[in-house]
């Protein structure tokens, strides 16, 4: 199986940036995921978020094959805790997935297009939490998950 991490716009916070590289590390002892930054809309002050989020979104859906199962990282997605999130990442072998592409929007969230490309769609949490830190808290989920899978003592319950 195959995951990948598309996050759009790089980021300069260096506790992101490290903190990133840690869970990257860590994670390729179990899984296959690559990460992979996609270029944001250059933004103009009088540029409105409906077309950032629709030229985004045009890139987005061109870069996706017809068979990959999309999941948007999104505040409207159904929420699971830790392992459930496990069961969830088994579930895409039962069924036959070959690649599952997890997906962060840019700072304006998702075009229409991609909602509706989407496979599905998960929440880290109630609350709106910055496009930036998004990675860094999912990447230390699929960490989790993966230890869970392979019973590792990252995971106490």
């Amino acid at each position: 199986m195959k995951y990948e991490l598309w996050m759009i716009g790089k980021t300069n916070e260096k506790y992101i940036v490290d903190g990133c590289n840690e869970y990257i590390k860590r994670i390729s002892r179990f899984a296959n995921l690559q990460v992979l930054v996609w270029t944001d809309v250059k933004v103009s002050p009088d540029m409105p978020a409906e077309t950032v989020k629709l030229k985004e979104g045009e890139s987005i859906i061109q870069k996706l094959g017809k068979d990959d199962y999309l999941v948007l990282l999104d505040e409207k997605g159904s929420q699971m805790n830790s392992r459930d999130f496990a069961d969830y990442l088994e579930d895409f072998e039962w069924l036959g997935k070959k690649k599952a592409i997890f997906l962060i929007g840019g700072a304006f969230g998702f075009s229409k297009a991609v909602y509706e490309r989407a496979n599905d769609k998960l929440s880290l949490s109630k609350m709106t939490l910055s496009h930036q830190l998004i990675r860094l808290f999912f990447l230390e989920q699929f960490y989790r998950a993966m230890t869970i899978q392979n019973n590792h003592p990252y995971h106490n319950d």
